[in-house]
C-alpha cells in the first residue's frame, strides 16, 4: 500500500467516523486554545443551540486541562520520547463524543479507576452532591485541582464516563476517555 493510499485511508476513515478534530501531540496552553476555537467555529456551523454549544466547550475545558496537567512522559518502548496526548471529537447520531488519551502512571491509573468508577456508580443527583463537597473541602492536589475534573465531566455531560486502561512496561498505562455530550 502506498502513502498516499494509506493517508486517504485515514481520512476516509475519520470521514465515516465523522471525527471533526483529531489531534496527537504535546499539549500546551496556546493549543488548548486553539482547540477550543476550531470546534466553538465547527459547533456554529452546524447550526448548534447556545445550549449545547456551552455544554461541548465546558466539557472540552476540563478535559484538555486534565490532559495538560496530568500529561507524564512516555514510558520505554511506547514510540514516543516526549509526553504526547491524542484528543478527537466527533459527532454522532445522539451528539457528540469527547475522546482523549494520555500515558499515566501505573499507580495513578489504579487510583483514578476507583474513581471513574465510583463516579459511574452514582446518579446524576449522587455526582452533583459529591462536587459540591469536593468543592467545599477546598483540598488542592499536588498538581494543582481539586479531584473536581472527572467529577465536573460527569456532571456536565450527564452521561457515564466510558473509560480503558492499557497496561504498559515501566510502570506506565495508556488511558483513554470518551465522554458523550447529548444534543438535546
Amino acid at each position: 500500500m502506498t502513502q498516499i493510499q494509506e493517508i486517504f485511508d485515514l481520512y476516509d476513515t475519520m470521514e465515516k467516523k465523522n471525527i471533526m478534530l483529531s489531534f496527537k501531540g504535546d499539549m500546551s496552553s496556546e493549543l488548548l486554545s486553539s482547540i477550543l476555537l476550531i470546534i466553538e467555529r465547527k459547533l456554529d456551523l452546524f447550526g448548534e443551540s447556545a445550549k449545547v454549544k456551552k455544554r461541548m466547550f465546558n466539557i472540552l475545558v476540563e478535559c484538555l486541562q486534565n490532559l495538560h496537567h496530568h500529561i507524564e512522559r512516555p514510558p520505554e518502548g511506547s514510540g514516543e520520547d516526549t509526553p504526547s496526548v491524542i484528543v478527537m471529537v466527533a459527532k454522532n447520531v445522539t451528539g457528540y463524543s469527547i475522546i482523549t488519551g494520555n500515558f499515566v502512571l501505573t499507580n495513578n491509573a489504579d487510583m483514578l479507576k476507583e474513581r471513574l468508577e465510583e463516579i459511574n456508580g452514582m446518579t446524576k443527583d449522587e455526582v452533583k452532591d459529591l462536587y459540591k463537597s469536593v468543592l467545599a473541602n477546598g483540598k488542592m492536589s499536588e498538581k494543582g485541582g481539586g479531584g473536581l475534573g472527572m467529577i465536573d465531566i460527569a456532571r456536565k455531560s450527564g452521561e457515564k464516563l466510558e473509560f480503558g486502561f492499557i497496561p504498559f512496561a515501566n510502570g506506565s498505562s495508556f488511558f483513554s476517555l470518551n465522554v458523550k455530550v447529548k444534543q438535546d
